[in-house]
């Protein structure tokens, strides 16, 4: 028996098990991760639509600056999806009213094939165009109460729509670079999330990655406020939750020990840069910053005399040294193995800084030498001695 025959054999109970949440319409989602083809495709999501009272499933297929959507019959679905699962696609989420299964296939053709039993089932409706925004997380959770953020019926708190929003958003891009980088089907993974505050994202991400995937998750909340500390912490002592604890300190003097997922979101002026090293230190498949402050940049920027009348205004200067900042973080990112994107994100805080990067580990061959070259030209176009992010991963001889 072939690699690819025997792979079709083991993929037989998670293929039942598709399509009998199919044929009783119990499927919530399907997501196929671990693409392995030519296309810049990242992963591609299912979900039921009723289109003119038929229903059908929705593929869409995720790639790297766009989506592209097409419709299925449930007929349809079933052999797309065997058609490139194995073949093209070597992992797979799948959510139904009554269970949550994880399918990973390895580059020898081993599967491995995980199916939980919902304790609870859940309802699936219906969805069409005109559908609520899909939440990765549900107003029942218990954390939203302790935190303030739905009150004792689990109905959301006017005043914290806009958190809830975030929240989601949040939770949403995470979902994604878990997906893509293959977490999702790890056993065990280790999160750090610094500058946790009152960790709502902290609760959340632990939430997604125990409830929603079933994973061994451990969770770390790094803040420097001790009252703040001590408050999240008997909020998980009280919920009695497993795998989530939160740590005084900064991303400065913490020691990184084994972490998957690196968090720093509002890390000021070169904390970002502290969070991005630890990051790549340690090895992070995923690196996720929201930049606030670059104040290392701009009074070492001269400025480039066909720029001159435009950045003689203050703004303007300030807007340029934010830009050139974080393309070269992007920049060292790609450098030391990363796919990276830099994009606007809700703001978490009553802020106009809402960029984030997000990196996660490269699994292409990369040149480094042609990545260094553009971060010695950028510095030389603007007259930049040193990036502090360079200086923190000792390239600086590198680059020149």
């Amino acid at each position: 028996m072939s690699v690819i025959e025997k792979t079709s054999a083991e993929l037989e109970p998670f293929l039942a098990q598709l399509s009998s949440a199919i044929a009783a319409k119990q499927l919530h989602k399907l997501v196929l991760s671990k693409y392995q083809g030519a296309e810049p495709l990242k992963q591609l999501q299912i979900r039921p639509v009723e289109l003119k009272h038929q229903w059908q499933l929705s593929f869409t297929y995720k790639y790297q600056t766009n989506d592209v959507t097409h419709n299925f019959t449930a007929e349809q679905a079933i052999n797309e999806i065997k058609a490139l699962l194995g073949v093209q696609f070597y992992a797979a989420n799948l959510f139904t009213a009554e269970a949550e299964a994880q399918l990973s296939i390895s580059k020898k053709g081993k599967v491995l094939y995980q199916n939980k039993r919902l304790t609870q089932p859940v309802t699936v409706q219906q969805a069409g165009h005109n559908r609520e925004k899909h939440r990765y997380l549900t107003l029942d959770r218990p954390f939203l109460q302790e935190l303030g953020v739905t009150d004792a019926r689990q109905q959301l708190i006017p005043a914290m729509s806009r958190k809830w929003k975030q929240i989601n958003k949040f939770i949403e891009i995470f979902s994604g670079a878990v997906q893509d980088t293959g977490l999702s089907t790890q056993k065990q993974l280790h999160v750090a999330d610094f500058g946790s505050g009152k960790a709502y994202l902290t609760f959340a991400m632990h939430d997604y990655l125990t409830g929603t995937l079933g994973l061994d998750a451990k969770v770390t909340g790094v803040e420097l406020r001790q009252n703040l500390v001590d408050l999240c912490n008997s909020t998980a002592a009280k919920l009695n939750l497993k795998g989530i604890a939160f740590e005084q300190g900064d991303v400065k003097h913490f020691k990184a020990r084994g972490i998957n997922v690196m968090i720093a979101l509002h890390a000021c002026d070169i904390a970002t840069d502290y969070a991005i090293h630890m990051g790549i230190a340690t090895g992070a498949d995923i690196i996720m910053c929201s930049p606030c402050c670059h104040k290392q940049i701009r009074p070492q920027m001269k400025m480039p005399t066909v720029l001159a009348p435009m950045l003689i205004h203050g703004i303007h200067l300030g807007q340029e040294a934010e830009m050139v900042t974080d393309s070269l973080r992007a920049l060292l990112l790609e450098a030391s193995g990363y796919t990276t994107k830099v994009f606007e994100f809700v703001s978490l805080e009553h802020t106009s800084k809402n960029k984030m990067i997000l990196a996660t580990k490269n699994k292409q061959k990369y040149n480094r030498e042609n990545i260094l070259k553009q971060v010695a030209e950028i510095k030389q176009f603007y007259g930049i001695d040193q990036h502090y992010l360079e200086r923190l991963l000792n390239i600086t001889d590198e680059i020149s």
